[in-house]
This record gives C-alpha cells, sequence and structure tokens, in this order.
C-alpha cells in the first residue's frame, strides 16, 4: 500500500474523533445514532481499527458529510467552481473564478430599492469590463452618467471615479472580469478572414 493511502487511513481515526466532539456528541449518542459499538467506536477514533466501507458510511449519514469529508480524500474530477458570495456595499459578488492573480470573473448582484441610493464614487488599480445580464444598470464614470440596459456592457480603467447601481430601482444583475493590474478583455467584433 502506497504511503498516501496510509497517510489517509490513519487520519481517519483522528477526523472522526474531532467531528463528533465538533457536534458535541458522545459514543454512546454516535453509536446509538448509527448501530455501530461504543468499543468499535473508540477503536475507531485512537486508530486501534482500520475504516471499512461498513463502518464509515453509517457515520457519513450520522453526522451528515459526505463521506470523502470523512477519509480526507482530495477532491478529484469535480469541474464545479463552488461559490461562496461575497457582499459589499450592498451589493453581492459571486465568484466564478478561482484563479489568484490575473483576471477575476464575477456575477454581480444589485438588489432593487425604494429610494436609489446617491453615487459614491470609487477608485482602485485594475480594469474592468461588464455586460449586464438583467435588468438596468446606472453607472456614473467620472463625468459621464449612463443607463445600461440588459445586452449592453461597458470597459473602463477603475482608477477612473466611478459607481454602479440600479438605474430604475429593480434588481440588476451582470457579470463583471476585472483585472487588478490592468489586464483587459480582448474581444473580437467580428472574424476576420483568412
Amino acid at each position: 500500500m502506497s504511503d498516501d493511502i496510509e497517510d489517509v487511513l490513519h487520519a481517519v481515526g483522528p477526523r472522526l474523533r474531532a467531528l463528533r466532539r465538533t457536534r458535541g456528541l458522545t459514543l454512546a449518542e454516535v453509536a446509538g445514532t448509527t448501530g455501530v459499538s461504543e468499543s468499535t467506536l473508540s477503536r475507531l477514533e485512537s486508530g486501534q481499527r482500520r475504516a471499512s466501507l461498513e463502518l464509515l458510511l453509517p457515520l457519513a449519514r450520522a453526522y451528515r458529510v459526505p463521506l470523502d469529508d470523512l477519509v480526507g480524500a482530495p477532491r478529484t474530477g469535480d469541474p464545479r467552481v463552488h461559490l461562496a458570495p461575497i457582499h459589499r456595499h450592498g451589493m453581492t459578488f459571486v465568484p466564478l473564478s478561482r484563479r489568484p492573480g490575473g483576471m477575476q470573473a464575477y456575477k454581480m448582484l444589485i438588489p432593487g430599492s425604494d429610494r436609489p441610493p446617491e453615487p459614491a464614487h470609487q477608485t482602485h488599480d485594475g480594469h474592468e469590463w461588464l455586460y449586464v445580464l438583467h435588468g438596468k444598470l446606472r453607472l456614473v464614470l467620472g463625468e459621464h452618467d449612463l443607463v445600461l440596459p440588459a445586452g449592453e456592457a461597458a470597459e473602463f480603467d477603475t482608477t477612473l471615479p466611478h459607481w454602479l447601481g440600479s438605474a430604475d430601482g429593480k434588481a440588476v444583475e451582470l457579470l463583471i472580469l476585472f483585472g487588478q493590474h490592468g489586464e483587459r478583455a480582448h474581444l473580437r467584433a467580428r472574424a476576420t478572414r483568412g
């Protein structure tokens, strides 16, 4: 057996103990829920008994965690980006990319409001490209006050004072590509003939 597999198997016991303690459960409570004896659970947690599928499945069910989390299996073959929304300035940003540095992609949600907020300009390093998916976006960019309906896009240097909000008080959804170091989105308007 490879050292990697052996390391994973040795880590199962401490992981089970930590999970049980985090949940505030006793061995007796887990035994009652899973049907696995207290002595077996104790030996699993201390590493005196090797974990098997027959033992781990009821534990995963009882703790309501994926089996992979019990054994600490590395994520493999999952093409999904696990999204964790960021809330700033009353808006929600959902990251669509996970690569550190370089160009970042976000879905941005601006909630509807009975009273539109007063624009509060901001500046920061970078370059932004946005595309309105739904609603009407008010983009205040320097001296310009623009309304972009769904299907329109804008591109600007973020060192220019700017503000984004709803143009009509209704919710707005948009996609944003942001390059912190001034990277720009390169768009091809029409195909070239070769």
